[in-house]
């Protein structure tokens, strides 16, 4: 009974990892490859690679999945205050309005979740 027990627990580890390792959504070259998720935490990487945007600044085109209330939420948990007129870019990049340090800012999201103060256009 004792041995059943850890056999299915094992299998069950066993499943879950492969489940979390095949789970996505279908972007990147589905080789499994991780990147840096906001806040330093390891992740699968939307676009299947590392080194795409290693050199470049955000905001970092890319296939965006954060809604316009998750976007939001995204900048006022970095400081950023009355967060309105946020509208996704040709490039996944949410672009709006924010108040930081009490001066208005525009800024951007990108599909990492960085947020950044961007200059007037």
């Amino acid at each position: 009974m004792k041995t059943a027990i850890v056999t299915m627990m094992v299998l069950a580890i066993g499943a879950s990892s492969v489940l979390a390792q095949t789970s996505g959504s279908g972007q990147g070259s589905g080789t499994g490859t991780t990147g840096t998720a906001p806040g330093g935490t390891s992740g699968p990487s939307p676009t299947g690679t590392n080194t795409r945007d290693s050199n470049q600044a955000p905001p970092l085109k890319g296939a965006n999945s954060f809604t316009e209330g998750e976007a939001k939420s995204r900048a006022e948990a970095r400081g950023f205050s009355d967060v309105k007129d946020l509208k996704k870019d040709g490039d996944g990049i949410w672009r709006g309005h924010a108040t930081q340090q009490g001066k208005s800012v525009e800024i951007a999201i990108d599909y990492k979740g960085n947020v950044v103060p961007t200059t007037q256009q």
